[in-house]
């Protein structure tokens, strides 16, 4: 970030790099606010693609979906990379359009992708097949060799949710409990409700 802000006049560089903390620091609690950050960021260096960057991801969580794929299409042209491309088909699904969130995931190089960004297009496709009444592709969509149990990545959890989640609207319930359980025990940082998911599923007395 501090690479790119060099090109600005230093004055400028400084204030658009305090707002573009700020936008950081804000995303999770008050993501309105941490976009406001980023729009005045944007609002004094549009050319910069890690400004654009920011503003996009800062909208992408405060539910402003279009204005987030805006963004983060500007900062893909300006960086020639990824560019998020698992939160741009996230956006499209959003916005109502899951067909374009999979043409997303199709035109993806997958091998420039980082493993966790991979694991997150697949889950985001398969949430788009599902949203297209494709309940069996959704749940083909997650399968791979990290789908395994006894794996630990550090997506695991997220990746064995999203499968049981979809195999629950399939109607294989009982396949379901199993991979809530599988997540349950993966999310060592109690960021899902896989556990209480799972027993809700499961028959009781």
């Amino acid at each position: 970030m501090k690479q790119e802000l060099r090109g600005l006049p230093k004055g400028l560089a400084e204030i658009v790099g305090r707002h573009l903390a700020a936008a950081g620091m804000l995303i999770d609690s008050e993501p309105e606010l941490a976009l406001e950050h980023a729009r005045y960021a944007r609002s004094k260096a549009a050319r910069v693609a890690v400004v654009r960057e920011a503003a996009g991801l800062a909208a992408y969580h405060a539910g402003e979906w279009a204005e987030a794929l805006s963004e983060l299409r500007a900062a893909r042209r300006m960086s020639h990379g990824t560019g998020h491309i698992a939160v741009m088909a996230d956006c499209e699904r959003a916005l109502g359009r899951p067909e374009r969130a999979i043409e997303l995931a199709r035109e993806a190089q997958v091998s420039q992708l980082s493993p966790d960004e991979a694991v997150e297009l697949r889950i985001v496709a398969a949430g788009a097949r599902r949203d297209m009444g494709q309940l069996d592709a959704a749940v083909v969509a997650l399968q791979g060799d990290d789908l395994d149990a006894k794996r630990r990545d550090p997506w695991s959890a997220r990746l064995f949710y999203a499968y049981a989640d979809n195999l629950e609207a399939a109607g294989r319930t009982e396949e379901a409990v199993k991979w809530f359980l599988n997540a349950a025990q993966a999310d060592d940082d109690n960021e899902t409700d896989a556990a209480e998911r799972a027993f809700d599923l499961s028959p009781q007395d």
